[in-house]
């Protein structure tokens, strides 16, 4: 791969960001009248169909060998299966900001792994800085008026926690794509999570009997079209690019743009300390993305 263009992979970056943040919105609205389940296997499903049909579209094929489906099987379980549906469950009982914090720890997660773990990447003071630079931007953006919902609703926060955790995992393994157009992985690994949620919701939910308001069914159409299909050829294209702990800066870029939505559109006011939060996150991001001198990108 030749030496990708930096501002183009952060404005990849920044518009991963805006899809992922946006998904957290459209899965408030969709599991009023949708149980978590359901909703999770539609949006695979509805994702890997448009995304295969791409593929062919191309004039392209998936990977035929038993070996590349196993591994799109596990990174489904890591990116989408269990972290979808922790989320969706959660996002029933636990408060939005308090949400948006607890999944802004992906790449805190990621860095350790990175340090404890798999060590495929070089951990540097930037990288350390960085993350936590991003968090405490974060926190501080969201407000701390938004930690009093912490403890009220453990078990859901502590789904959220697991689902950064599957998602700082799911960084790593995606890395072992590398070769695969970046559709070919997103393609792979929802149509497998499909296959795994689908009867999973034919038993818990049977959703023959539901009755989705029209809400809830846009909700989840720019859920599987937008913030699923296109965010995750994006997603496996920076993994490439930035490297497993640079595409899991995203978690805190989501923060700001989640507010300054709110703040537009909804009429939310900014909190006292939200332009520091600001600083500290594009400082984290920018530390954990940007290649140092004399150094490539991942």
């Amino acid at each position: 791969m030749n030496k990708p263009n930096i501002a183009r992979e952060l404005g990849l970056l920044l518009i991963l960001s805006m899809l992922w943040g946006a998904s957290y919105t459209f899965i408030k609205v969709g599991v009023e009248t949708i149980p978590p389940v359901t909703l999770i296997a539609a949006r695979t499903f509805v994702a890997g169909v448009l995304l295969t049909a791409i593929i062919y579209w191309r004039g392209l094929r998936l990977p035929k060998d038993a070996m590349t489906w196993r591994r799109f099987l596990f990174q489904a379980c890591l990116n989408s299966v269990i972290p979808f549906t922790l989320i969706a469950w959660a996002e029933q009982a636990t408060d939005a900001g308090v949400a948006t914090i607890l999944n802004a720890t992906t790449p805190i997660f990621t860095f350790l792994l990175t340090v404890l773990v798999t060590r495929h990447e070089p951990v540097t003071g930037r990288k350390l800085f960085g993350t936590a630079a991003g968090l405490g931007g974060a926190c501080l953006i969201v407000g701390l008026q938004a930690l009093h919902g912490v403890g009220r609703e453990l078990a859901a926060q502590l789904a959220i926690v697991s689902a950064s955790i599957c998602y700082a995992g799911a960084a790593i393994f995606g890395k072992g794509f590398k070769g695969l157009d970046p559709i070919m992985p997103a393609a792979g690994s929802l149509i497998s999570g499909a296959a795994i949620l689908i009867p999973a919701s034919m038993i818990v939910d049977h959703p023959w009997t539901l009755a989705p308001s029209a809400a809830s069914i846009l909700a989840l159409l720019a859920l599987a079209v937008v913030s699923t299909a296109l965010a995750f050829v994006i997603y496996f294209r920076l993994v490439q690019t930035l490297g497993s702990v640079g595409i899991t800066a995203q978690s805190y870029l989501r923060v700001p743009i989640g507010v300054a939505i709110g703040a537009l559109f909804l009429g939310e006011s900014l909190t006292s300390t939200a332009w520091l939060g600001f600083a500290c996150v594009i400082a984290g991001v920018a530390a954990m993305t940007i290649p140092g001198r004399g150094q490539v990108m991942a």
